[in-house]
């Protein structure tokens, strides 16, 4: 068993998380990883009101006795979706762990502190890691350039991410980006982290609550098969390649630094129903991380859990003992 500050902080077997994703990360995706020992965590904004939020909790409360979070996402939107009401659902729902993201948390630290909810918050560079240290996170998600999703701007990939974060931060921190095996576990946690994030990889898994297709196109999909979009908007984004993608980046090409996000809204906007939903692969862009290229199967939670679990333990004592003259 792998015993580290993250397993005790959120009272988990494994330290495994599995990331808020949009259009996944409901409840059954949430349970199973549960389940099987990890931290599942359901995506707060997939709900379209803190209404609907409190009845996908009370959903996976029914499925798992297991702790589980919730993902909730500060994005600047013109409409701004009710955090304090998700806030509040989240809170009377019992939850204990919540996985921010996206612009700074702060307004709402004190009102998650005062439930007794630990907060674990997403970040894409050191520096923003130590702010959320600074205004008391409990934990950091620290994302490196291997992503799936928005990366960041500053391109840093996790052999050099984690170990910085190492030196600097006093809080404990789980590496995200990339990791989908055993090994890539037992490099976190020897760079420094307390475990592991997952987000492309538990997509490709039986309990996934996605279309078929969006499986099979992982399985299929390899290290080469992912690209980055919107970098001339400075909201970066790593998605997988197809048709919409192309002419996303044709457009960017094309237009240079005069292009809007209106350009391509058609492309980004309300695309995940379609995809996740219906399995139509080519409707528009959707994050995807370049772990695919190590995804070859399509295992339950459980087994992809006690997979890596059991894969980093053998390199932990006995692969890496050796090496010890």
């Amino acid at each position: 068993m792998l015993k580290t500050k993250i397993t005790e902080m959120f009272g988990i077997q494994h330290p495994i998380i599995q990331g808020g994703m949009h259009y996944v990360g409901f409840a059954e995706m949430a349970a199973a990883v549960s389940n099987a020992g990890g931290l599942g965590i359901i995506t707060g904004l997939t709900q379209k009101t803190p209404e609907d939020l409190a009845k996908e909790i009370a959903r996976c409360h029914k499925m798992t006795d297991k702790p589980f979070g919730v993902n909730l996402t500060f994005l600047p939107m013109f409409n701004q979706p009710d955090y304090p009401g998700y806030i509040q659902a989240i809170i009377e729902g019992g939850v204990k762990v919540v996985e921010t993201a996206g612009r700074n948390p702060q307004a709402y630290i004190e009102s998650l502190k005062a439930a007794d909810i630990k907060v674990i918050h997403k970040c894409t560079s050191v520096r923003h890691a130590l702010k959320a240290q600074d205004i008391g996170c409990d934990a950091a998600s620290v994302d490196g350039f291997e992503c799936g999703g928005h990366p960041g701007e500053d391109d840093i990939p996790n052999m050099i991410l984690l170990p910085r974060a190492a030196e600097e931060l006093d809080i404990p921190f789980v590496a995200s980006g990339g990791i989908g095996n055993g090994k890539q576990l037992a490099a976190a946690l020897a760079l420094g982290a307390e475990g592991v994030n997952l987000g492309t990889r538990f997509i490709a898994t039986k309990e996934a609550p996605v279309h078929q297709n969006v499986k099979d196109a992982l399985v299929a999909a390899s290290e080469l098969d992912t690209t980055l979009i919107m970098r001339s908007l400075r909201n970066t984004e790593r998605v997988l390649k197809n048709s919409a993608v192309t002419s996303i980046q044709e457009k960017e090409k094309e237009l240079g630094d005069n292009i809007k996000i209106e350009d391509i809204l058609d492309e980004v906007a309300g695309v995940y129903p379609k995809i996740m939903t219906e399995g139509k692969m080519d409707d528009g862009a959707w994050s995807c991380g370049m772990v695919a290229g190590l995804i070859h199967d399509i295992p339950s939670c459980q087994d992809l859990v006690d997979g890596m679990v059991a894969e980093a333990e053998e390199i932990i004592n006995s692969r890496l003992a050796k090496f010890i003259a």
